[in-house]
């Protein structure tokens, strides 16, 4: 064991508020970049957990987020049957709505606009969601039934059983889901048959974004390739992978979440230089002594130095992994209270990196405190 790992692991209390610190600073980026991938993630669930192994959307389309219209002809659904690898196709119509709640006496009317979402029902339909309870698929066959999350009854003001109206039709709350929650826009799930009836289905020569299966999914992205070299500019295929990244991006692109993650990062950084920087400092000046015996025995002003700056990785090690625990922590207490959190690998990369050069970066500027190691202060 190296003597600056021996150090912090006798002498840890020391260097606890730097663990802290950097914890924190990982913490304060890593849970807003959480929350707001978790927010897309909602609100795509149903189509990432489709058995789609592809999605048709228009061409100049780069994503689920902001990307204006999203209908197509109704003509391209037939023409994907022509590459011998589809299997099946089905589009995913959509809408929003008017949403107004029948309260019992005493109770709170809600107001609100609603995202409709569409599944099929038909057993292992295309639009299904994988995960989806059998209860929910015979809830959803009743003509006007929908299903909610269950996070999402206080704020539609409704429970199981209750009934509601969607732009001036009446529904009734047949099943309730879990994991499906969506704290950016409250959403309710119908059938194709529901979405008909409030009047909200694709109609004329236009359908909403296609789903499509193909025969072998390990097939899916020579398939998509295919698709899209014989589409002439109509239309892209997207794998649902692909999707759910660019669907991610093109959040995080948003201008003023871009703001709030650029302010994290910043406040973060010098927090973590700041503490980091003034504890490792401290905790090397109460060691003075022993760093003066050291070099009273020989050892260089380079090893030294070497020294504090392996005890600043090793801090940088034990801050890391205190910001996966706590980041986990938050994950759990956000998943009881229905918040959705995502944590895209690149992020959690980025934050893993800037820590290790707040750590590091910290153990540069407590190396002027070496030059108080003087032998001959141990004379005195």
């Amino acid at each position: 064991m190296s003597l600056a790992l021996a150090t912090l692991i006798y002498e840890w209390r020391r260097y606890l508020a730097a663990v802290i610190a950097l914890a924190f600073s990982g913490l304060l980026i890593l849970a807003q970049v959480g929350m707001f991938t978790g927010m897309i993630q909602a609100a795509t669930a149903t189509i990432d957990r489709s058995r789609a192994d592809l999605m048709i959307m228009p061409a100049k389309s780069e994503s689920l987020i902001n990307s204006g219209p999203s209908s197509l002809p109704r003509r391209i659904g037939p023409q994907l049957y022509l590459n011998p690898n589809v299997a099946e196709v089905a589009s995913f119509d959509g809408g929003g709505g008017r949403w107004t709640n029948q309260p019992e006496e005493g109770q709170k009317q809600v107001t609100t606009f609603v995202q409709v979402n569409m599944v099929d029902t038909e057993p292992g339909a295309l639009t299904l969601p994988v995960d989806y309870p059998e209860r929910v698929r015979l809830a959803l066959m009743e003509p006007n039934a929908i299903v909610i999350d269950r996070s999402a009854m206080g704020r539609l003001g409704v429970k199981l059983g209750d009934s509601a109206t969607v732009n001036g039709k009446t529904v009734r709350i047949r099943a309730l889901l879990d994991g499906y929650p969506d704290i950016n826009q409250a959403s309710i799930v119908v059938s194709r048959d529901t979405l008909r009836r409030l009047g909200m289905a694709e109609k004329g020569e236009k359908t909403g974004p296609l789903m499509v299966r193909v025969k072998n999914p390990a097939q899916a992205e020579a398939v998509r390739d295919q698709l899209n070299a014989q589409a002439k500019g109509a239309y892209r295929a997207w794998t649902r992978q692909e999707l759910a990244k660019a669907n991610e991006g093109a959040l995080m692109k948003e201008q003023i979440i871009g703001i709030f993650l650029g302010f994290s990062v910043f406040l973060g950084f010098l927090i973590g230089v700041g503490i980091t920087s003034q504890t490792l400092r401290g905790a090397i000046l109460a060691n003075i002594k022993e760093f003066a015996s050291l070099r009273a025995l020989g050892v260089s002003m380079g090893s030294l130095r070497l020294i504090v700056l392996e005890l600043s990785f090793w801090v940088g090690v034990v801050g890391l992994g205190a910001t996966a625990l706590f980041t986990f922590l938050v994950s759990l207490l956000a998943k009881s209270g229905g918040l959705p959190m995502g944590f895209p690998f690149t992020w959690v990369m980025a934050v893993g990196v800037l820590l290790m050069a707040i750590s590091l970066a910290s153990g540069l500027m407590a190396l002027g405190i070496l030059k108080k190691s003087q032998p001959a202060d141990l004379l005195r």
